[in-house]
């Protein structure tokens, strides 16, 4: 379960900061407030989704 679950947060990981690029490449081509604003909040959630990943051990022996 625990392997399962390592697996779907980094598929969430990668999307987050995919998508996080795409929107910043958006950003870039056309200067929208939303595309900065998606493209900052993926960012943010896949940073920490990265961080959670990393201290998964110590967030489950809670």
């Amino acid at each position: 379960m625990i392997t399962f679950h390592r697996v779907l947060i980094g598929s969430a990981i990668l999307f987050c900061l995919g998508f996080a690029g795409w929107m910043g490449t958006q950003y870039r081509a056309h200067g929208g407030t939303v595309e900065l604003a998606l493209g900052l909040a993926f960012a943010a959630a896949g940073l920490g989704l990265g961080y959670y990943l990393l201290n998964l051990e110590r967030f489950l022996r809670r």
